[in-house]
């Protein structure tokens, strides 16, 4: 695949995710997974956990992840770029008609349409992360201890995650020492 090829892909994902990071894990998963076969779900998967954890746009990270173990250092920047033009020239454009777009129902009916699209989007790949990820009885309980670190003890997302990322660093260094 060549580095313009890749660029494009990217554009085409920009123009198409509305929603941000959790919507375009599907498209990806279609694009370079199904159709392309260019990395594993797995592979995936990780890019995913990996750019939620770094500050910047989840959808920007995970491009620049891809875009890295397709064509290097230049992959990252093309799918980097690829994925936030789009976006960042509809910006543009929609700030220079902000006050009318704002004060139209017809817009305003479309917005809301396409937030209720972004929540079942969001919706869906809960759903298929749920269902493709590897359960023990250990992901349980990270899971109930985090849900209830959110609920019960007001815990940041950011906390929460810094937390059981290094319980899970623990407990993988104490799992391989005893298998040693």
């Amino acid at each position: 695949m060549s580095l313009i090829k890749l660029f494009f892909i990217f554009v085409k994902i920009g123009a198409i995710l509305l929603g941000g990071g959790y919507v375009i894990l599907p498209i990806l998963t279609s694009e370079f997974v199904d159709k392309r076969n260019l990395i594993s779900y797995e592979e995936l998967m990780d890019y995913f956990a990996l750019s939620q954890s770094l500050p910047g746009i989840i959808a920007a990270n995970i491009s620049m992840f891809i875009g890295y173990k397709l064509k290097g250092k230049c992959g990252a920047f093309a799918g980097m770029l690829g994925v936030i033009l789009v976006p960042f020239l509809c910006i543009i454009l929609l700030a220079s008609f902000l006050e009318h777009i704002v004060s139209n129902n017809f817009i305003a009916g479309a917005f809301w349409g396409v937030g209720v699209a972004v929540i079942a989007l969001i919706i869906l790949t809960v759903r298929e992360v749920w269902q493709k990820t590897k359960k023990s009885v250990f992901f349980y309980l990270i899971f109930l201890m985090s849900l209830i670190g959110l609920l019960y003890f007001h815990l940041s997302p950011v906390q929460t995650i810094l937390i059981f990322s290094l319980i899970g660093l623990i407990t993988k260094r104490i799992m391989r020492a005893k298998a040693l």
